[in-house]
């Protein structure tokens, strides 16, 4: 829909005379209520011209340039009507079926003003939004626009047809048709609003569009909200690995823009960029933002690549071949790398098949009779490549892909994998890298973990909490306390709270597991009767109470059935007086970086210090996430 990017009608702004002067004509509205009226004036505005063209920016997140402007129509604001914005007057065209010729109207004066400014000139594409109704209208003559855009010099393959995600399409097939007739034009298509309507996927798998542009609405905090962050992420990815562009819409925020340009999406738009404007002029010093983004951001540790726990930790990039390179190209890099494994086929960063050596020199070179390499010399790599290969992404835990790998066939046991980041080529890892990875992994956690409970000790949680860190993993840290527990070692001896220590070590593990049987999860023993816990936002609180459950009903077993009923024991205090003890209980604080911005695990560590103190006031046992946060407190 044409429709200001700000949502508000440019008449508003006009004053109150303005808006007193329209109330005379919505009067006249409610008074005649019918449809005709309303279809004498948008007749009457398109014969008159009452509307004007501004143009927004968007902006490639690889360079910092723009790539294209999107076309907004606006009401005239010295035209009097009965509409209250711009998307009003659609709607009301849409009930009288008058939308084909007020949307063929709007998009005719976008590209003469595109072209009038020199967007041709500044190689850059015209986004112009479209009605799906007007496609498939009867009275809409196909190549109408074609005939604009030759007439006004602008080439129809510089031209971006976006269509509203939420719009019904009665006739899928009818629709698709037509846009197959505008592809083969040379026009590209978008979604634009991709996330706000209930059809989204039906339309992705219909239109196969060449941009999607996600809705503001999912952008808007991305930086701070881990749900959008996963939707907008998994939506990125998938749509990276089909060879479709992603346009962030509605950015405002530094951070969200440091958020998306590190997570691969390839075009933003929004006010912090650039808002609408009745010119192609743009600030080039807004584009700063993009830059910081790219040089300043977080960005993959290589000196991490040590501590190997997911697949991207690694791989190694190897040049690739095109699908339509032809086959002697592949042959010649066989040959002159002899310690190449296999050749990643690879366009526009979508890996589209693998050429692995043994089974391309037995197959393709060689061949049945010894004359594939002749047979063969006529034809590209898509054509002898294979197109069944094991792909993961750059975050998939070696554990996985391990698994992954065993279960596939025993020919391609040892093939060599395809790694991705947001769907985009990556490199390959050998499986005896792998293997070996996971190896070393191993030694590095055993020589690391706290030799009481096993678990990774305070190194292996550094790195861990830092590199969710660097990559902007959101996540909860749970710091796990024990209350009154040297009391306990004192009254009970240090085997019996050695015995302790361990089983809450393991009442966390089967806590965790109980809850959410995830990689993602992470236990470790800070040390003493200190541990942590790193887990998904939406469930730290859960495990959190299902660790007081077991720790609870372990109560008798730590201190006796005797001292367990009475709900507290006496013992000789360090002064040498008798004194009544409280039972143990356990304090749990819980940080999020959910909504706070945390960049350290230093900075983590002293929030978590202050949460811990608060629930270690509570009575028994108590859970407390961050009050900036959530307020989420509680004891058992």
């Amino acid at each position: 829909m044409l429709i200001d990017a700000s949502g508000r009608s440019a008449r508003k702004a006009k004053g109150d005379e303005s808006a007193t002067h329209k109330g005379s004509i919505e009067d006249r509205s409610d008074d005649q209520g019918n449809l005709n009226y309303y279809k004498q004036v948008i007749c009457r505005l398109i014969d008159n011209d009452s509307f004007t063209v501004d143009f927004q920016p968007i902006m490639s997140a690889a360079d910092g340039i723009v790539y294209g402007f999107e076309a907004l129509t606006r009401l005239a604001s010295t035209v009097d009507h009965p509409f209250s914005d711009i998307g009003d007057l659609f709607r009301k065209a849409r009930e009288t079926e008058f939308i084909a010729s007020l949307d063929l109207h709007c998009r005719s004066n976008a590209i003469h003003e595109a072209a009038l400014l020199g967007i041709k000139e500044r190689e850059a594409y015209l986004f112009i939004n479209i009605c799906p109704e007007t496609l498939v209208a009867a009275e809409y003559r196909v190549g109408i626009i074609g005939e604009i855009a030759d007439k006004c010099g602008l080439p129809k393959n510089k031209i971006i047809l976006e269509l509203p995600e939420q719009a019904a399409i009665e006739n899928y097939e009818l629709f698709k048709k037509t846009l197959v007739h505008y592809r083969e034009q040379g026009y590209k298509i978008a979604i634009d609003n991709f996330g706000s309507g209930q059809c989204g996927l039906k339309v992705l798998a219909t239109i196969e569009p060449d941009f999607i542009k996600i809705d503001r609405h999912l952008i808007s905090g991305i930086d701070k909200n881990m749900m959008k962050f996963n939707l907008v992420e998994s939506v990125t990815t998938a749509c990276h690995r089909i060879g479709i562009k992603v346009i962030a819409a509605g950015v405002e925020q530094q951070e969200e823009v440091d958020v998306l340009v590190n997570m691969g999406v390839e075009l933003l738009q929004g006010y912090l960029l650039g808002r609408p404007s009745p010119s192609l002029a743009v600030n080039e010093a807004l584009f700063i933002t993009v830059g910081r983004a790219k040089t300043g951001g977080i960005k993959y540790d290589e000196n991490a690549a040590r501590h190997f726990n997911v697949i991207g930790d690694i791989c190694r990039k190897v040049d690739s071949i095109c699908p339509a390179d032809p086959f002697s190209k592949a042959v010649g890099k066989f040959s002159a790398d002899t310690g190449l494994r296999g050749l990643p086929v690879v366009k526009n960063g979508t890996v589209y098949g693998m050429l692995h050596r043994t089974r391309f020199t037995e197959q393709q070179i060689l061949g049945r009779f010894g004359y594939g390499k002749y047979l063969n010399s006529y034809k590209d790599v898509g054509a002898v490549m294979e197109r069944h290969f094991l792909l993961v992404d750059a975050n998939t835990s070696l554990e996985t892909v391990a698994q992954r790998v065993n279960a596939r066939e025993a020919a391609f046991l040892y093939d060599d994998l395809v790694v991705t980041t947001h769907g985009k080529y990556r490199g390959t890892v050998a499986v005896s890298d792998l293997l070996e990875a996971m190896t070393e992994r191993s030694i590095s956690t055993a020589k690391n973990s706290n030799p009481l409970s096993g678990l990774p000790g305070n190194v292996s949680i550094q790195k861990e909490i830092e590199k969710r860190l660097s990559r902007q993993i959101q996540f909860d840290a749970c710091y796990i306390d024990l209350d009154h527990f040297k009391p306990y070692n004192d009254h009970y001896g240090f085997e019996k709270g050695d015995m302790v220590i361990r089983s809450l070590a393991g009442i966390i593990s089967d806590a965790v597991n109980a809850v959410d049987k995830n990689l993602f999860n992470f236990v470790g023993h800070i040390g003493g009767d200190d541990f942590i816990l790193l887990t998904r936002p939406s469930i730290s609180v859960t495990i959190s109470e299902k660790i007081v459950q077991l720790f609870l009903s372990s109560m008798p077993e730590f201190h006796g059935i005797q001292d367990f009923e009475k709900g507290f024991y006496t013992s000789i205090n360090r002064k040498g007086e008798k004194e009544k003890f409280d039972l143990l209980s356990l304090s749990i604080g819980i940080v999020s970086t959910e909504v706070s911005k945390i960049d350290s695990y230093a900075q983590l560590a002293s929030i978590a210090t202050e949460v811990k103190k608060l629930a270690k006031m509570q009575k028994g046992c108590a859970i407390i996430k961050d009050r900036r946060i959530s307020a989420h407190e509680g004891s058992v």
